[in-house]
């Protein structure tokens, strides 16, 4: 009779579950504006004014946290969207455009566990005439993505992906938004 609270044999098998556990699960990475563009933009108008793109809200990844988006990945994605959809004639720096666009991420709603991942994002999109200072167009725009296993098995980049998914998708309604506008 062992006096020993565990047996090597359990020893060894919580060691195997631990290890497995931190191998499948990982260190949370960024995610990056290159995933954040949406592939393809269906847009109503070239308007042929300037915009200048401004973002807040967001926060960078800690290696034991969950994946973040980053002010600065969100502004690029965004930038990026709107020079490759062509919905302004040229993205700006500063305050020289003819309009600044302000994407702010409100809400980001990530699980925990889960086999499938579904992220929600809500995003509020200001369109500001920067001559005059009057806000041309408002909107919260809320969307989500889910990643299944299939995915990716490892749960933090399952949960990059739908994180980068979920933002996608805002920019996509965004930008879809912005170019029906009349400006």
């Amino acid at each position: 009779m062992s006096f020993l609270p565990f047996s090597c044999r359990s020893f060894l098998s919580a060691s195997f579950v631990v290890a497995s556990l931190l191998t499948l699960g990982g260190c949370a990475s960024p995610v990056v504006h290159d995933a954040l563009v949406p592939v393809s933009l269906q847009v109503a108008k070239h308007h042929p004014q300037t915009v200048a793109v401004t973002t807040s809200g967001g926060s960078e990844t800690s290696a034991a946290g969950k994946s973040q988006v980053a002010d600065a990945e969100l502004q690029k994605a965004v930038a990026d969207a709107i020079t490759q959809s062509r919905t302004f004639s040229r993205v700006v720096e500063g305050k020289n455009g003819d309009y600044t666009l302000t994407v702010t991420i409100f809400n980001l709603s990530q699980p925990s566990f889960g086999f499938s991942f579904t992220v929600g994002v809500e995003m509020g999109w200001t369109l500001t005439r920067t001559s005059t200072g009057e806000k041309v167009w408002q909107e919260s725009i809320k969307s989500e993505h889910t990643a299944t296993a299939s995915d990716a098995f490892a749960g933090v980049v399952r949960l990059r992906l739908a994180t980068e998914g979920a933002v996608r998708n805002n920019i996509q309604q965004g930008i879809t938004k912005l170019s029906a506008l009349q400006l």
